[in-house]
């Protein structure tokens, strides 16, 4: 017969299936060496064995199967059934007679804890920590056997089921173990992270200590002493006051106690006990291979080891050694596209630039500009770059790091400053030329033949071969690529930002007022982004005039999207002005940097909410009118400045030159994205092309397969030479995928894990108040309209767009928008640059807007001081 008793020696990392999560951790411990009170396991098998003797369940299950996880009285009533029926039911005799020797053989005068372990417990990518019940103090056979079978209907709490209905797990394929461990009766007893669970800090051991049992930290009752060791040292200590304590009663159960007042704030672990504890707890990290959350008891100054599980919050660690220290941004923040990325899309944009430069980590990429901050000049420039070009919380958490001491005494490479400077030398050279000698009216033409011929270039260089030879070209064109970009286009555009920069202040020194600047920001001639939203402006228009293509938009799908219009009064007039549209725009899309995300031309109808949207808030004509009115606003506020500065001296044609650099030049800064999408979506082509003969071949089961394998994989897999099993492959790497989804990235990480804050920006804000970055002036209220994808947009004219960032993708809302808030971004960033153009106030860079303020609450969005409040509530 098969044992349904497992000790802790006869249990490892294998046994899962059969003792849960928590009961292979702890015989893994304990075969390993380390100090575990001594025990045994129900295992699965008897769980089954139990449930089985039910003429019930089966139909319990299908009710479970039913269920709706946000309707709470249904799932708690099915619950609280479902639980009483199993502690009713008799435990068969076999297998009790089996637990009841392994009591004995244990030690039936021992009391014991009680503890819940499913299978689908304590994995790396699912803690259901706290989801089953935990009984301690246990003593005598009857007890034992009835806490066992509150064990098993503790799978069936309200929260246990919830979990499991909201994360997809089969209630019928998680088992239970019970683990039956003996009880040290401590003085002390604690929780301790392997990983700092606050930041992510890999370094830092973090503990939780408090008196009696760890029952009382738990639950809750107590507020335990906090202490962190890094490196061996303490590096904090916080005392709390612990009132209460829970003691073990000698004939079994707990007590709880109120603490003598000299104890209340007595440090609970000595400075010794604090270092062995992080000693032990970096030790049975190593053993796992991953950080770990574990539950310790100290009884006679004796450290014992009662659990310990996987920490399952932390944010994954880019393939990088910890020392020394480096530091890492988030570059979706910077592209303000913060979701995951399938393998090929981060594959792709990590051949365009160095990989040691942009790292992948959690389904995001990483920038590693390290190297360059271990330079003085780097890092004097580098931050006032990131404030005033990309985002101001970054800018301040990078300044944060790099002041460390263990930054700082770390050199660059050797070699590293004087190859920099032979390249960046003549690009800085061409932007002095660009700033105070070129024609500016004379960039434009020479960016978009430089972009023309490389659009030739890479179709003529990928549509000349097949096979393995065109993704290969493909990986070509993409590895040279940002060098040809950074060389041609840059040294035009970051004069945008440079002649801002230069203007503001001679502004303020020469006319004491920076803020007559702004209306130079709208219309910028040549914005390749904002022609696009004329052009969908004018065909909202078109649609105006045909109220059939209105009502077919309302319904279309992408599979028939033109073949429908030919059904339709006025569709093919609509379609040649659509296609045109497609023809200039139609590989861009919102998120557009990743390769794997659907382009405008492969789905349509991710451009039908903002022609629609455009319809409803914007009036015929009024997008034309308005463009034309900014060019005049813009015209009229260069004359003003000039003319506050006096007659024509240095000044005046200082100030005109920068005027229109800043004008002329400001209407490329799209210009490299555009490429890039556009290069990208030749690319796209050119694999999609050889995946279908891929598909056709049997090798990959379906197209978007091919989303989930690197570059380097494709290439070896249309050579035939792929080493892996891909459908596999390709499974596991779907759901990794959807665990990636589900991840929040740092804006800031250090290689040691840490997730930077830094500090708050200062001034005084209104006590409550959400603050991020100004970038476009101005105070309204109005309603907030949360946006989280603008091909699902419903923006109506007056309403505030918050939104968790913006690229050109989103540009159509900007016509209705009266104002804008986002979560990630910057002074010269997508948002901030379009909202400047059409006038309307912005303030980006707060964190959690989205989950902070509530569809239809009415805010004030300050964009001069940088903060929006919220003034009431969405039902008042």
């Amino acid at each position: 017969m098969k044992s349904h008793i497992l000790f802790f020696d006869e249990v490892d990392r294998s046994s899962l299936p059969h003792v849960g999560g928590k009961g292979a951790n702890l015989g893994e411990l304990s075969k390993a060496g380390f100090p575990v009170p001594g025990g045994f396991c129900v295992t699965t098998s008897a769980y089954q064995e139990f449930i089985a003797t039910s003429p019930d369940m089966e139909a319990f299950f299908e009710l479970l199967d039913a269920l709706d996880p946000n309707d709470l009285e249904p799932l708690r009533k099915l619950g609280e059934r479902i639980r009483s029926h199993l502690q009713q039911l008799e435990i068969p005799a076999p297998l009790r007679k089996e637990v009841i020797h392994a009591w004995e053989s244990v030690g039936k005068e021992s009391a014991y804890a009680v503890r819940s372990s499913a299978t689908a417990e304590d994995l790396p990518t699912a803690s259901f920590a706290g989801q089953q019940d935990t009984y301690l103090n246990i003593r005598g056979r009857d007890e034992l056997l009835r806490h066992i079978r509150k064990c098993w209907a503790s799978l069936f709490t309200d929260r246990a089921i919830s979990y499991r209905v909201k994360n997809g797990f089969d209630h019928r394929q998680v088992y239970l173990s019970v683990v039956v461990q003996r009880m040290v009766n401590p003085e002390i007893a604690g929780i301790m992270f392997t990983a700092d669970p606050v930041n992510g800090n890999r370094k830092v051991v973090s503990i939780d200590a408090s008196f009696g049992l760890g029952e009382a930290i738990v639950s809750g009752m107590v507020s335990a002493d906090l202490y962190k060791v890094k490196a061996g040292q303490i590096i904090h200590k916080n005392i709390s006051e612990k009132k209460i304590a829970i003691y073990s009663l000698s004939e079994g159960g707990t007590v709880k106690k109120d603490l003598p007042p000299e104890q209340q704030t007595k440090q609970v672990l000595t400075d010794s006990q604090i270092l062995r504890l992080a000693e032990l707890g970096k030790r049975i990290e190593k053993h796992f291979g991953s950080p770990q959350d574990i539950e310790f008891c100290i009884e006679n100054g004796k450290i014992f080891v009662v659990q310990s599980r996987p920490i399952t919050s932390l944010y994954p660690l880019p393939d990088l050694p910890q020392e020394p220290l480096r530091v890492m941004f988030s570059f979706g923040h910077v592209q303000m596209m913060t979701d995951a990325m399938k393998p090929l899309g981060i594959s792709v944009l990590r051949t365009i630039f160095p990989k040691h430069v942009l790292l992948e980590a959690g389904g995001r990429l990483f920038v590693n500009p390290t190297e360059v901050l271990r330079t003085k000049l780097g890092r004097k420039m580098l931050p006032i770059a990131f404030k005033n070009l990309i985002d101001e919380a970054l800018s301040r958490e990078i300044s944060e790091v790099i002041q460390r001491p263990e930054f700082l005494q770390v050199p660059p490479k050797p070699g590293f400053v004087k190859s920099a400077r032979r390249f960046v030398a003549p690009i800085i050279k061409e932007v002095w030329k660009n700033l105070f000698k070129r024609d500016p009216k004379s960039a434009k033409g020479k960016v978009e033949s430089f972009m023309q011929n490389k659009w030739k270039e890479v179709r003529e260089d990928l549509q000349g071969v097949s096979g393995a030879e065109r993704l290969e070209a493909v990986q070509h064109q993409l590895s040279t690529f940002g060098k040809a970009m950074l060389q041609n286009i840059f040294p035009y555009v970051i004069c945008f930002p440079i002649s801002f920069l230069l203007l503001k202040r001679a502004l303020i020194r020469w006319i004491g007022d920076d803020q007559k600047l702004h209306p130079l920001n709208k219309s910028l001639p040549g914005n390749i982004t904002s022609e696009m939203g004329l052009q969908i402006g004018d065909l909202a228009d078109l649609v105006r005039e045909l109220p059939e293509v209105k009502e077919y938009l309302k319904h279309a799908n992408d599979h028939t999207f033109y073949e429908g219009l030919f059904n339709v009064h006025g569709g093919e007039r609509f379609k040649r002005a659509f296609e045109d549209f497609i023809s200039r725009y139609g590989h861009r899309c919102p998120g557009e940097i990743d390769l794997t995300r659907p382009r405008w031309r492969e789905a349509p109808t991710q451009l039908v909410p903002a022609i629609l949207g455009h319809m409803r808030s914007v009036k015929p004509g009024e997008h034309r009118q308005k463009f034309i009115q900014g060019e005049q606003e813009a015209r009229e506020a260069a004359q003003r400045i000039l003319h506050q500065v006096g007659p024509r001296g240095l000044k005046f044609r200082r100030l005109q030159r920068l005027i229109d650099v800043y004008r002329h030049l400001g209407g490329l800064r799209e210009h490299p994205k555009y490429l890039l999408t556009l290069i990208l979506d030749e690319c796209k082509k050119a694999i999609t092309a050889e995946v279908e003969e891929l598909v056709k071949k049997g090798i990959l089961q379906q197209a978007e397969d091919v989303f989930f394998l690197t570059l380097d994989e494709l290439i070896q897999l249309a050579k035939g030479e792929f080493p892996h099993d891909v459908s596999s492959l390709v499974t596991k790497r779907k759901e990794k995928y959807e665990r990636h989804q589900s991840l929040n990235p740092p804006r800031v990480m250090t290689s040691e894990g840490e997730i930077v804050t830094g500090s708050r920006r200062k001034g005084e804000f209104p006590e409550g108040s959400l603050v991020g970055s100004p970038v476009s002036s101005g105070v309204v209220e109005g309603k907030a309209r949360i946006i989280l994808k603008p091909e699902e947009a419903h923006l109506n004219e007056g309403e505030i767009l918050v939104a968790p960032h913006t690229d050109p993708g989103w540009t159509p809302l900007f016509q209705s928008a009266k104002a804008l808030v986002t979560e990630v971004g910057g002074l010269m960033t997508h948002g901030a640059v379009v909202a400047r153009e059409y006038g309307i106030p912005a303030v980006v860079g707060v964190n959690d807007a989205t989950r902070k303020i509530m569809d239809g609450h009415i805010i004030r969005v300050d964009g001069n001081r940088g903060f929006v409040e919220i003034l009431s509530d969405k039902n008042e």
